[in-house]
């Protein structure tokens, strides 16, 4: 009975979107660099103190981040609020929006010593156009041309000092590599000098959502009971029966992994071995309870996340964009890190629905898993960190190491063993431990393994605040 209701809740949702999305408007509607170290022209002030974060938006978005940017300051977190505007009419280099957004991001940090920076902005509605710019890398493979990266933002300088354009060659196409050849955009530092996460926000009301929920976080989450649970969802992820190195239920593996680096956090698992996790509704109901923090290993698409039971073909039925819309957790709001393809993807589009290849791949949906479970109104995550692409894992190379998989265990280590406790510091240093601990060789012949570590940190984006104190302050 409880399933047939929530089917035809579901169904009545599905149209309400559609109808809203669809028909309703927006609620807004080799190369020569002349770099110039120049301060930016501050509005608000006439000093180059430091500043610890900056939050870029379209200006239309402004009046919405201007409690964010009081309560940041309140909690002795420097903030500047800057618009694109001001950023475009500054006579910054750059040939398209993003790389101008990015040499201002440098100016930033080598002015004011900036530590983080949080983009505000995605499509407009489901229009193939950005309230702010993202940059499309070009990882091509059989599955897709190019990826969403917003690391290109913050590896600001290469090894040598200098601006790290991310194009070698200087053909206007950036970070460059067909799976399977050789790089033609090489030796791209790939470390994040500072920390960066977005809101992909479509309109004003998602900003307002936003900024609700982190002033609420930061303020009303410490010491709570419930930040202490942290749930993990898996099963297993590569059947045996397929393939005989895929031994083990690997999901649960980096699970185990995971609560071994929260030792302070009550670990309670979800898992399909012993017939805790047998289909969505088990993460629902978990979910309505509230956590400090959720991890799911398993496969995704844009708009869902599943695994596999023991050495089993068969799926768990998935957690998908309409289940999250179900979700009631309120303020007991997790950090979440799911394993998985394309669950961050936020370029996802309804108006896809008309390509039959995009909509066969899930993307014809209105907002990818990861940002509906971050801003979600009653409930969802504070911030989710996953794949704008496919997740590759150690599976998946020759080596049979590394993969996104223990790049997810790492954050846990990081906040949980080496206790930091700023969301994006807890991704930056998951990011430079993965480039430490599996170099890229940009000149190797056999090119697939070093593609894919590269593709893994490219395409591990934070959607959430990166100056997020994690627990809430004091």
């Amino acid at each position: 009975m409880y399933e047939n209701m929530c089917k035809k809740i579901i169904a009545v949702l599905i149209f309400i979107i559609f109808f809203c999305l669809i028909i309703a408007p927006s609620m807004d509607a080799n190369i020569s660099y002349n770099i110039v170290n120049r301060p930016y022209e501050k509005k608000d002030s006439g000093d180059d103190s430091d500043v610890d974060l900056i939050i870029i938006s379209p200006k239309k978005f402004s009046l919405a981040l201007k409690p964010l940017v009081r309560h940041k300051n309140k909690y002795n977190v420097t903030t500047r609020l800057v618009t694109l505007k001001e950023i475009y009419s500054q006579a910054n280099p750059g040939r398209d929006d993003a790389e101008k957004l990015k040499f201002f991001i440098k100016e930033a940090y080598d002015k004011w010593n900036i530590s983080y920076v949080l983009l505000v902005g995605g499509k407009k509605s489901q229009l193939n156009s950005w309230n702010c710019p993202v940059r499309y890398v070009q990882m091509g493979n059989d599955w897709e041309s190019q990826i969403l990266s917003d690391l290109y933002f913050t590896d600001i300088y290469d090894s040598e000092g200098k601006f790290s354009s991310w194009d070698s060659d200087g053909d206007g196409l950036y970070g460059e590599w067909l799976y399977g050849e050789q790089p033609e955009d090489k030796y791209i530092d790939l470390y994040p000098e500072i920390s960066i996460g977005r809101l992909p926000c479509r309109n004003r009301l998602e900003v307002r959502v936003m900024v609700s929920k982190i002033i609420r976080y930061e303020k009303k989450s410490y010491n709570k009971s419930w930040f202490n649970d942290m749930f993990a969802f898996a099963g297993d992820t590569y059947p045996e029966l397929i393939n005989p190195k895929w031994v083990g239920n690997e999901g649960e593996y980096y699970a185990e992994l995971a609560f071994e680096n929260m030792t302070n956090f009550n670990a309670i698992k979800y898992y399909t071995s012993d017939g805790t996790l047998t289909n969505w509704l088990d993460i629902y109901k978990a979910l309505n309870k509230g956590c400090g923090f959720v991890y799911f290993n398993g496969h995704a698409s844009p708009g869902t996340w599943t695994t596999h039971f023991t050495n089993s073909t068969d799926w768990v039925k998935s957690f998908t964009i309409i289940h999250i819309m179900l979700l009631r957790n309120v303020n007991k709001l997790p950090i979440c890190i799911v394993g998985g393809c394309h669950n961050n993807q936020f370029d996802v589009s309804l108006l896809r629905i008309f390509n039959k290849l995009l909509r066969r791949r899930g993307e014809a949906i209105p907002e990818c898993w990861g940002w509906l479970m971050t801003r979600k109104i009653g409930g969802g995550s504070i911030a989710t960190i996953g794949c704008t692409a496919l997740g590759h894992t150690k599976e998946d190379k020759d080596s049979f190491e590394g993969g996104a998989c223990i790049l997810e265990v790492q954050f846990f280590k990081q906040y949980g063993k080496n206790n930091v406790d700023i969301l994006g510091d807890t991704w930056a240093e998951s990011v430079s431990w993965y480039i430490d601990t599996y170099p890229v060789d940009w000149n190797h012949t056999l090119t697939n393994d070093a593609w894919i570590d590269v593709q893994i940190v490219q395409t591990w984006n934070l959607l959430g605040d990166p100056s997020l104190k994690i627990g809430g302050y004091p």
